[in-house]
């Protein structure tokens, strides 16, 4: 978490609308370029430093979008994590909403875990998925962001 964050990358489509809300709030505080990513429109604040991209439809479409238009200075929030493999792999951040940085020290075993709970699941062997998003994760998610973007 040394670099200066100069841009930050949302992705979307699948961000708990609390945490838009919060980086709504952090960007027109602090002035950083945002764009959002999605497949369908969305209400976003009229504000010059927040953009939405709406890109095509499709699997890892959003994803592709933000990986090729990225730089190794930008933040990226999504709770995807091949996406976010693909972030630290070109350098950058990635943040989750419930506020797990992944960075270069920790992406290759979150990323192996994460594999094997899917061959699990398509197994059958476990079923259901993560924890209902609530008010705690919502905190870890500002004091995570809070954090990164003191350093700016």
């Amino acid at each position: 978490m040394k670099k200066r964050i100069v841009r930050i990358w949302v992705d979307a489509d699948a961000c708990p609308k609390v945490i838009k809300e919060h980086i709504f709030n952090f960007v027109q505080r602090l002035q950083i370029p945002t764009i959002l990513v999605a497949n369908s429109s969305m209400h976003v604040p009229l504000h010059p430093m927040i953009k939405l991209q709406i890109v095509g439809k499709g699997d890892d479409v959003a994803d592709k979008y933000i990986v090729d238009n990225l730089s190794d200075d930008d933040l990226v929030i999504t709770a995807d994590i091949p996406l976010a493999a693909q972030v630290v792999e070109k350098g950058a951040l990635a943040l989750n909403p419930r506020g797990e940085v992944y960075d270069e020290d920790n992406i290759g075993e979150i990323l192996s875990m994460r594999n094997f709970m899917k061959e699990l699941r398509d197994s059958g062997s476990i079923t259901g998925g993560p924890a209902t998003f609530n008010a705690k994760d919502t905190q870890a998610f500002t004091n995570s962001l809070n954090k990164i973007l003191s350093k700016r």
